[in-house]
C-alpha cells in the first residue's frame, strides 16, 4: 500500500517522501485535480498556507520559514504568469 503525498501536520512534511509539503508529486496531483479551476486551487492552497504559517510558527517561533518562503512553497509554484514582475509558472 502506497502512502499518499499529503501533509503531515503540524510539521508540513509529506507523509510519503518527507519533503516539505507540497512536494513535487503533490503539486502534480493538485495541478491535475484542479486543471479546470486554477482559482479554486489557489484558494485551497491559500488556506493551507494560512494553517501552515500558524503551525510552523508555533513549532519554530524564532527560525521558521519566512513569509516569502511560505508564499513560494504554497502559492508561487501554482501561479501562471507571463508578466516579468510576477512569479513564473514552475518547471516540475
Amino acid at each position: 500500500m502506497s502512502v499518499p503525498h499529503t501533509p503531515l501536520r503540524p510539521l508540513w512534511l509529506c507523509r510519503s517522501c518527507a519533503a516539505p509539503w507540497p512536494c513535487a508529486p503533490a503539486r502534480l496531483r493538485l495541478l491535475q485535480e484542479y486543471a479546470d479551476d486554477r482559482v479554486t486551487l489557489l484558494v485551497h492552497l491559500g488556506g493551507m498556507l494560512h494553517d501552515a504559517a500558524g503551525e510552523l510558527h508555533r513549532l519554530h517561533p524564532d527560525d521558521g520559514p519566512t513569509p516569502t518562503q511560505l508564499f513560494t512553497r504554497f502559492l508561487g509554484w501554482a501561479m501562471r504568469s507571463t508578466h516579468p514582475d510576477r512569479v513564473p509558472y514552475p518547471k516540475i
